[in-house]
């Protein structure tokens, strides 16, 4: 695991921990894959569930755009922000596309019924899994006292990462 922070160095597990944190609330990441053309093209996209072991899932339509480009080019990354909480989340990896039934009923709720007219037993409906390879987090000050704290501390002390913290993190087994 790289760390950029050396003063509080976080083992894997507590890596995990705090990544899961910073994105369980946020419920829209934007997923961005290459296109044919090597453009990068990027799509909103709802977090079905965030894994503790970093793991993704997304739900999406078999027949799309998004999924033969993914079967081209399994390289993604996907991003969160949430800016009341003042936190930004960036995750690389590889995806893959299932449409393994027992998955497919865990992941499913009645709120996709929107996007699958056959619910759960849609044809069309796939999952997009989500390995991490690795992941950058950025986790500062929310409100806006916390943010003027954080701005005359950074002005006073020189040192912009004391109330802001910036990790990359490898996530590779």
């Amino acid at each position: 695991m790289t760390d950029h922070d050396e003063h509080r160095p976080l083992d894997r597990d507590n890596a995990l921990k705090k990544l899961h944190g910073l994105i369980e609330d946020v419920e829209v990441a934007m997923l961005t894959e290459v296109a044919p053309d090597g453009r990068l093209h990027s799509r909103p996209l709802h977090t079905l569930r965030a894994e503790m072991d970093g793991t993704l899932w997304f739900a999406t339509g078999y027949h799309s755009e998004k999924v033969r480009e993914l079967e081209a080019n399994p390289q993604v990354n996907v991003a969160y922000a949430s800016r009341s909480k003042g936190t930004y989340v960036s995750v690389a990896g590889r995806a893959s596309i299932t449409r393994d039934r027992k998955t497919i009923d865990e992941l499913w709720s009645p709120q996709m019924s929107i996007f699958f007219k056959d619910g759960k037993d849609d044809p069309n409906l796939c999952l997009i899994r989500i390995d991490p390879e690795s992941a950058e987090y950025w986790d500062g000050p929310s409100t806006a006292i916390g943010k003027g704290l954080y701005f005359v501390t950074t002005a006073v002390t020189k040192n912009p990462s004391h109330m802001n913290e910036n990790r990359t993190i490898d996530l590779r087994h």
